[in-house]
């Protein structure tokens, strides 16, 4: 199993229109060969109090998949390619990490 963990921050008041493309994809994403999560996610409002927020610019992308093979087939994607085109105007920056269960 491979876990994807992907930071994406949102020009300054952007986010939702990010998330709106995000959402309008993830039925593409989540019918790949080999997806066994994929949503995004925002500081949950109320939390507790050690709670560390992204802030309001920011929300990750939680994803799961089957092998390295499946998450190489999703990020040559064609749906990919067109969301990150759709997007790329409304994103500061984005850092993705690739993890191997412990």
């Amino acid at each position: 199993m491979v876990h994807v963990i992907a930071v994406i921050t949102a020009k300054p008041g952007m986010r939702e229109n990010i998330l709106q493309l995000f959402r309008a994809n993830v039925p593409a994403v989540r019918a790949e060969q080999g997806c066994i999560e994929y949503g995004a996610a925002v500081d949950a409002d109320p939390a507790l109090p050690f709670q560390t927020k992204w802030g309001p610019d920011a929300f990750l992308v939680v994803e799961k998949w089957e092998s390295m093979d499946a998450l190489k087939a999703h990020a040559a994607a064609p749906h990919m390619a067109a969301y990150g085109a759709k997007a790329k105007e409304f994103i500061a920056s984005r850092v993705i990490h690739i993890l191997s269960p412990a």
